[in-house]
Protein backbone atom coordinates (compact mmCIF):
# COMPACT_ATOMS: atom_id res chain seq x y z
CA UNK A 1 0.00 0.00 0.00
CA UNK A 2 1.28 3.69 -1.27
CA UNK A 3 1.55 5.97 1.46
CA UNK A 4 0.16 9.83 0.47
CA UNK A 5 2.81 12.24 2.06
CA UNK A 6 0.77 13.46 5.02
CA UNK A 7 0.18 9.87 6.11
CA UNK A 8 3.94 9.08 5.78
CA UNK A 9 4.67 12.47 8.23
CA UNK A 10 1.74 10.76 10.65
CA UNK A 11 3.80 7.46 10.81
CA UNK A 12 6.73 8.94 11.23
CA UNK A 13 5.77 11.14 14.03
CA UNK A 14 4.20 7.95 15.65
CA UNK A 15 7.30 6.14 15.12
CA UNK A 16 9.62 8.20 17.12
CA UNK A 17 7.65 9.47 19.72
CA UNK A 18 7.02 5.31 20.46
CA UNK A 19 10.80 5.00 20.51
CA UNK A 20 11.32 7.70 23.10
CA UNK A 21 8.98 5.93 25.12
CA UNK A 22 11.25 2.87 24.92
CA UNK A 23 14.07 4.68 25.94
CA UNK A 24 12.48 6.74 28.83
CA UNK A 25 13.25 4.34 31.54
CA UNK A 26 16.66 3.81 31.58
CA UNK A 27 16.61 7.85 31.76
CA UNK A 28 14.17 7.98 34.48
CA UNK A 29 17.46 7.90 37.38
CA UNK A 30 15.26 10.61 39.30
CA UNK A 31 13.82 10.09 42.56
CA UNK A 32 10.94 11.76 41.35
CA UNK A 33 10.11 9.82 38.21
CA UNK A 34 8.18 6.66 37.88
CA UNK A 35 10.17 3.75 39.65
CA UNK A 36 11.96 1.34 37.48
CA UNK A 37 11.07 -2.22 38.96
CA UNK A 38 13.54 -4.90 40.07
CA UNK A 39 16.25 -1.77 41.20
CA UNK A 40 17.32 0.18 43.92
CA UNK A 41 17.97 3.96 43.60
CA UNK A 42 20.72 5.43 45.81
CA UNK A 43 22.59 8.22 46.44
CA UNK A 44 25.53 8.75 49.25
CA UNK A 45 28.36 11.45 50.12
CA UNK A 46 31.81 10.19 50.15
CA UNK A 47 35.13 12.63 51.24
CA UNK A 48 38.53 12.21 50.99
CA UNK A 49 41.19 14.15 53.53
CA UNK A 50 44.37 14.84 52.76
CA UNK A 51 47.13 16.68 54.35
CA UNK A 52 48.30 19.67 51.46
CA UNK A 53 51.47 19.04 49.82
CA UNK A 54 51.84 22.93 48.48
CA UNK A 55 51.67 26.55 50.27
CA UNK A 56 51.34 29.19 48.03
CA UNK A 57 53.00 32.34 49.08
CA UNK A 58 51.61 35.64 47.57
CA UNK A 59 52.69 39.35 48.39
CA UNK A 60 53.03 42.51 46.33
CA UNK A 61 55.75 44.94 46.09
CA UNK A 62 54.63 48.71 46.33
CA UNK A 63 56.96 51.34 45.88
CA UNK A 64 55.83 55.37 45.48
CA UNK A 65 58.01 58.61 44.61
CA UNK A 66 57.65 61.93 43.53
CA UNK A 67 58.81 61.09 39.77
CA UNK A 68 57.67 57.72 37.79
CA UNK A 69 61.49 56.96 36.90
CA UNK A 70 62.56 56.97 41.21
CA UNK A 71 59.15 54.93 41.30
CA UNK A 72 60.54 52.48 38.78
CA UNK A 73 63.95 52.48 40.86
CA UNK A 74 62.62 51.62 44.17
CA UNK A 75 60.12 48.77 42.91
CA UNK A 76 63.07 47.37 41.20
CA UNK A 77 65.49 47.66 44.41
CA UNK A 78 62.73 45.46 45.47
CA UNK A 79 62.43 43.04 43.35
CA UNK A 80 66.06 42.58 43.57
CA UNK A 81 66.05 41.83 46.90
CA UNK A 82 62.71 39.14 46.59
CA UNK A 83 65.52 37.10 44.00
CA UNK A 84 67.63 37.50 46.48
CA UNK A 85 66.20 36.34 49.00
CA UNK A 86 64.69 33.34 47.35
CA UNK A 87 68.13 32.49 46.27
CA UNK A 88 69.38 32.24 49.88
CA UNK A 89 66.73 29.96 50.85
CA UNK A 90 67.93 27.71 47.84
CA UNK A 91 64.73 28.53 45.20
CA UNK A 92 65.01 29.74 41.77
CA UNK A 93 63.47 33.24 41.35
CA UNK A 94 62.29 31.74 38.19
CA UNK A 95 59.60 29.89 40.21
CA UNK A 96 58.05 33.22 41.13
CA UNK A 97 55.28 34.35 39.06
CA UNK A 98 54.33 38.23 38.56
CA UNK A 99 50.29 38.33 38.32
CA UNK A 100 50.20 42.34 38.06
CA UNK A 101 52.13 45.08 37.32
CA UNK A 102 51.08 48.55 37.38
CA UNK A 103 51.67 52.40 37.19
CA UNK A 104 49.73 54.78 38.41
CA UNK A 105 49.57 58.72 39.08
CA UNK A 106 48.86 59.26 42.47
CA UNK A 107 46.79 63.05 42.85
CA UNK A 108 45.73 64.73 45.38
CA UNK A 109 41.70 65.02 45.55
CA UNK A 110 42.00 67.42 48.67
CA UNK A 111 43.05 69.74 46.31
CA UNK A 112 40.38 71.45 43.71
CA UNK A 113 42.54 71.09 40.96
CA UNK A 114 43.37 67.65 41.32
CA UNK A 115 47.17 67.85 42.18
CA UNK A 116 49.27 65.40 40.99
CA UNK A 117 51.72 64.47 43.91
CA UNK A 118 53.53 60.90 42.36
CA UNK A 119 53.46 57.88 40.69
CA UNK A 120 53.11 54.73 42.16
CA UNK A 121 54.33 50.97 40.96
CA UNK A 122 52.64 47.78 42.58
CA UNK A 123 53.55 44.10 41.47
CA UNK A 124 51.83 41.14 42.97
CA UNK A 125 54.31 38.14 43.02
CA UNK A 126 53.11 34.29 43.84
CA UNK A 127 55.66 31.36 44.85
CA UNK A 128 54.82 27.59 45.47
CA UNK A 129 56.62 26.35 48.16
CA UNK A 130 57.15 21.99 48.33
CA UNK A 131 59.29 22.85 51.41
CA UNK A 132 57.12 23.92 54.68
CA UNK A 133 60.31 25.14 55.94
CA UNK A 134 60.91 27.54 53.88
CA UNK A 135 57.79 29.79 55.05
CA UNK A 136 59.32 31.32 57.80
CA UNK A 137 62.35 32.42 56.49
CA UNK A 138 60.81 33.76 53.60
CA UNK A 139 57.95 35.79 54.84
CA UNK A 140 60.70 36.85 57.60
CA UNK A 141 62.86 38.48 54.75
CA UNK A 142 59.75 39.88 53.24
CA UNK A 143 58.99 41.71 56.60
CA UNK A 144 61.95 43.10 56.71
CA UNK A 145 62.40 44.82 53.73
CA UNK A 146 62.61 48.66 53.75
CA UNK A 147 58.43 49.55 53.12
CA UNK A 148 58.45 47.84 49.70
CA UNK A 149 56.51 44.60 50.79
CA UNK A 150 53.19 43.96 52.00
CA UNK A 151 50.09 41.69 52.23
CA UNK A 152 51.00 38.83 52.71
CA UNK A 153 49.30 35.34 52.54
CA UNK A 154 49.50 32.00 52.35
CA UNK A 155 47.19 29.26 51.43
CA UNK A 156 47.45 25.41 51.49
CA UNK A 157 46.80 23.76 48.76
CA UNK A 158 47.40 20.06 47.45
CA UNK A 159 48.92 19.54 44.11
CA UNK A 160 47.01 17.01 42.94
CA UNK A 161 43.46 17.26 43.26
CA UNK A 162 42.24 14.81 40.50
CA UNK A 163 43.31 12.05 42.43
CA UNK A 164 41.79 13.32 45.63
CA UNK A 165 38.54 13.80 43.46
CA UNK A 166 39.19 10.31 42.50
CA UNK A 167 39.39 8.72 45.76
CA UNK A 168 36.61 10.89 47.58
CA UNK A 169 34.12 9.68 44.24
CA UNK A 170 35.60 5.66 45.38
CA UNK A 171 34.30 6.39 48.70
CA UNK A 172 31.15 7.71 47.87
CA UNK A 173 30.04 4.92 45.44
CA UNK A 174 31.53 2.33 48.14
CA UNK A 175 28.86 3.87 50.43
CA UNK A 176 26.10 4.10 48.18
CA UNK A 177 27.11 0.20 47.78
CA UNK A 178 26.38 -0.82 51.25
CA UNK A 179 23.32 1.18 51.47
CA UNK A 180 22.02 -0.49 48.11
CA UNK A 181 23.18 -3.65 49.56
CA UNK A 182 21.47 -3.46 52.82
CA UNK A 183 17.81 -2.30 50.83
CA UNK A 184 18.46 -5.80 48.90
CA UNK A 185 19.55 -8.33 51.99
CA UNK A 186 16.65 -6.78 54.00
CA UNK A 187 14.08 -7.36 51.26
CA UNK A 188 15.24 -10.76 50.55
CA UNK A 189 16.79 -10.35 47.25
CA UNK A 190 20.34 -10.00 45.88
CA UNK A 191 22.22 -6.57 44.61
CA UNK A 192 22.63 -6.98 40.91
CA UNK A 193 25.08 -4.79 38.73
CA UNK A 194 25.42 -1.06 38.65
CA UNK A 195 23.11 0.36 35.87
CA UNK A 196 23.38 3.83 36.19
CA UNK A 197 26.06 6.56 38.19
CA UNK A 198 25.69 10.34 38.02
CA UNK A 199 28.73 11.85 39.91
CA UNK A 200 29.52 15.33 41.70
CA UNK A 201 32.61 15.98 43.30
CA UNK A 202 33.69 19.48 45.51
CA UNK A 203 36.64 21.29 45.28
CA UNK A 204 37.52 23.02 48.48
CA UNK A 205 38.48 27.00 48.75
CA UNK A 206 42.14 26.87 49.59
CA UNK A 207 42.74 27.09 53.14
CA UNK A 208 44.23 30.29 54.71
CA UNK A 209 45.68 30.39 57.77
CA UNK A 210 46.99 33.80 57.88
CA UNK A 211 47.37 36.59 56.30
CA UNK A 212 49.71 39.16 57.37
CA UNK A 213 50.41 43.15 56.55
CA UNK A 214 53.44 45.28 56.81
CA UNK A 215 54.15 46.25 60.59
CA UNK A 216 57.13 47.65 61.75
CA UNK A 217 57.48 48.77 65.86
CA UNK A 218 60.84 51.54 65.87
CA UNK A 219 62.97 49.94 68.40
CA UNK A 220 61.64 46.63 68.26
CA UNK A 221 64.37 44.07 68.58
CA UNK A 222 62.66 40.79 67.17
CA UNK A 223 59.10 40.55 65.72
CA UNK A 224 56.89 38.13 67.23
CA UNK A 225 56.00 34.05 66.13
CA UNK A 226 53.02 34.58 64.04
CA UNK A 227 49.90 33.09 65.70
CA UNK A 228 50.36 30.08 63.23
CA UNK A 229 53.46 29.14 64.50
CA UNK A 230 54.01 25.58 65.95
CA UNK A 231 50.61 24.43 64.23
CA UNK A 232 50.69 22.01 61.54
CA UNK A 233 48.38 22.74 58.52
CA UNK A 234 44.77 22.26 58.26
CA UNK A 235 43.84 18.98 56.17
CA UNK A 236 42.24 19.48 52.85
CA UNK A 237 38.65 17.93 52.84
CA UNK A 238 37.45 16.87 49.11
CA UNK A 239 34.02 15.72 48.79
CA UNK A 240 31.89 13.85 46.20
CA UNK A 241 28.04 12.97 45.75
CA UNK A 242 27.05 9.97 44.02
CA UNK A 243 23.89 8.57 42.62
CA UNK A 244 23.63 5.06 41.89
CA UNK A 245 20.99 2.85 40.40
CA UNK A 246 21.57 -0.64 41.48
CA UNK A 247 19.21 -4.08 39.87
CA UNK A 248 18.04 -6.77 42.32
CA UNK A 249 18.18 -10.13 41.35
Amino acid sequence: MRLRSWQFIVFSLLAFTAMLFTVAPLGAQDRSATPIPNTVWVGADGKYEAQPDTVLLQFNISAQEDKQQDANQKAGRAADQVRQLLRSNGLDPKDAQVGQFSVQPVYDYKNPKRKLVGYRVDTNISIKLKDFSKVGPITQGLSDMEDVTGNQSLSYLLDDMEAAKIKAVEDALARARAEADAVARSSGRTLGELSYASVDTYEPSPVRPMAFAQARVAGAMAAPAPPTAEFGAQKITVTAHVNALYMLK
